[in-house]
């Protein structure tokens, strides 16, 4: 299927200031980009972040004053969408590295401190099952809350709250799935028809070999959401980091179905 982007962002920057942007599509084999651009005004210079395994297509930008960024996109998704109930755990001797590290505890994803619930209420299951009865839970007892989280909102405040926005039920999904030895990572996506339409944060997990994706908080279809960047929390899926400080004066996201 054919996936439109249109996202605006329009900051002041009172102060010079570095930023990480990330909000470009992925060109995958699951989702072609058939077009895209990314326009900055004024046309501010950019340098390409090179490595992290193909993980974004991040940039470098420096701003000063006020700064608008338009990023355009149609996008042709052919992703198959798994059962995940019926997929199998991948044996931990046999991840590689770049998987491996998604077993951990980070900064948003304390799954240290979940491991007791985890066992006593996943424990019995394994592989896709697992997965699935977590991200159930998370849905049924978590209520979606606009403003009910910062950004400084962990997994474990989330666990304690049993509220919270996109992010926050794929941090806890994400702690879940780590406690309990399953590799985890957080993924966002432009998504089409969530309310309030915005950047979109659900996760994937290693099963059979590869990432599957899986949204907690089920407001999107996994079959149609473009990937824009992926990592152990929200700290490196942002879509922009800013070494400074700025002032919000417009945000858009429009992702529709052709």
């Amino acid at each position: 299927m054919r996936v439109s982007i249109q996202s605006r962002l329009h900051y002041h920057f009172a102060q010079p200031a570095d930023v990480l942007l990330a909000v470009e599509a992925l060109d995958l084999a699951e989702q072609v980009i058939v077009q895209d651009a990314l326009t900055m005004r004024p046309d501010v210079e950019r340098r390409d972040v090179i490595g992290g395994g193909g993980d974004q297509r991040a940039k470098w930008i420096h701003a000063e004053g006020d700064l608008e960024i338009d990023y355009t996109a149609t996008v042709d998704v052919t992703r198959i969408v798994r059962d995940l109930g019926d997929l199998p755990a991948t044996p931990r001797h046999e991840l590689s590295a770049d998987v491996v590290r998604y077993l951990f505890p980070s900064r948003y994803c304390e799954a240290d401190q979940l491991v007791g619930f985890a066992m006593n209420t996943f424990g019995d299951l394994s592989g896709g099952a697992q997965a699935t009865a977590m991200a159930d839970w998370v849905f049924d007892h978590l209520d979606y809350v606009p403003g009910s989280s910062t950004g400084v909102t962990s997994a474990a405040d989330t666990f304690m709250s049993r509220q919270g926005v996109c992010r926050d039920y794929a941090h806890l999904f994400i702690s879940f799935a780590r406690a309990m030895g399953l590799p985890a990572r957080m993924v966002s996506v432009y998504a089409p028809g969530i309310e309030p339409p915005d950047f979109h944060a659900i996760a994937d997990v290693w099963l059979d070999g590869a990432w599957q994706l899986i949204d907690p908080s089920r407001m999107s279809d996994i079959g149609n959401v473009v990937r824009i960047a992926s990592g152990r929390d929200a700290t490196d899926i942002s879509f922009m980091t800013i070494f400074g400080t700025a002032e919000l004066k417009e945000q858009s996201v429009h992702v529709t179905l052709e």
